[in-house]
């Protein structure tokens, strides 16, 4: 193995300390504690571990925590109801309703009712579009993280080519329009793309973000790169037992890549970590203060 591992959850608890700092200024100098509400609806075994972490490190770092747990047989209406209040509380800054929601509600109904400024999951549309023309927005937390991540390692990112696998509109379009920010030359491929993996091969960056595990390998890696695994796929370990990997094979992709994050511990943990930068922002946003240049794109 020949890679740096770039160490996510190392980073991450940096930027959470960044955040506390932020919430600790906030506090003292303007009276104002960010508040974030997160709406579950169900009892999805991971989205209920989602939510508990959340909460936990959302008052570690000093904020309001505002949970809202309801049953799955919640009508739409009475969901949009709730968030109609959120969007009109301003003690609340933050808003995330946790996806996925059951089958007899539409998540882009839902997600499109929040409030754009409080929008801290930045999948409304309104945010979308806004980052798509490289104005200010609410920028989605996967996506930021892993922005944030190469910008530690790298520093400027300006004239290298950057290729992102997988075109969601969670991860895939929101990572490239950043990098494109950043000034990088930047294709998104999938799985259509012709010759997939010479394409990934000739990238400076490359964000693997498509969800099928272990798929990229050291032929797909060029030389030196910096290679950021997105993916969280649960395989099979043997003896009943299962184990985490992404979707890169990472012992392979570490042969030849010159920095990699690494699944778990890399990505992961960054995203809990901007939600919360997120709501900071939004909150300084909401109150016509500067907003920390640290804890965003």
């Amino acid at each position: 193995m020949s890679a740096d591992i770039i160490d996510g959850k190392a980073f991450a608890a940096e930027v959470r300390t960044r955040v506390a700092e932020h919430v600790r200024r906030l506090t003292d100098e303007h009276g104002i504690v960010p508040g974030l509400a997160v709406v579950l609806v169900g009892e999805d075994p991971a989205s209920q571990v989602y939510v508990r972490s959340k909460n936990k490190q959302t008052v570690e770092a000093g904020m309001n925590s505002y949970e809202h747990k309801l049953p799955a047989d919640t009508s739409e209406t009475d969901l949009l109801a709730l968030i109609r209040q959120l969007n009109e509380d301003p003690a609340v800054h933050g808003i995330l309703v946790q996806l996925p929601l059951p089958d007899h509600m539409n998540s882009d109904i839902v997600i499109n009712a929040i409030s754009p400024a409080k929008d801290v999951d930045g999948f409304h549309i309104s945010n979308v579009g806004l980052l798509g023309t490289g104005q200010k927005s609410m920028v989605p937390c996967t996506p930021l993280g892993c922005l944030m991540l190469l910008r530690d390692r790298l520093g400027s990112l300006s004239g290298l080519n950057a290729v992102v696998l997988g075109r969601s509109n969670i991860v895939g379009k929101p990572m490239a329009q950043l990098l494109l920010g950043d000034s990088c030359t930047v294709t998104i491929a999938h799985s259509r793309t012709k010759d997939v993996q010479a394409v990934c091969r000739g990238a400076d960056i490359l964000v693997a973000a498509v969800g099928r595990p272990q798929m990229v390998t050291k032929d797909w890696v060029k030389p030196g790169a910096t290679v950021i695994d997105v993916g969280i796929n649960r395989i099979d370990a043997g003896e009943g037992k299962t184990r985490l990997v992404g979707d890169c094979d990472f012992d392979s992709c570490a042969e030849v890549a010159g920095a990699i994050t690494p699944v778990p511990g890399g990505v992961g943990p960054m995203t809990i970590a901007c939600l919360l930068a997120n709501t900071v922002t939004a909150c300084c946003r909401a109150n016509g203060l500067a907003e920390p240049d640290d804890l965003t794109a």
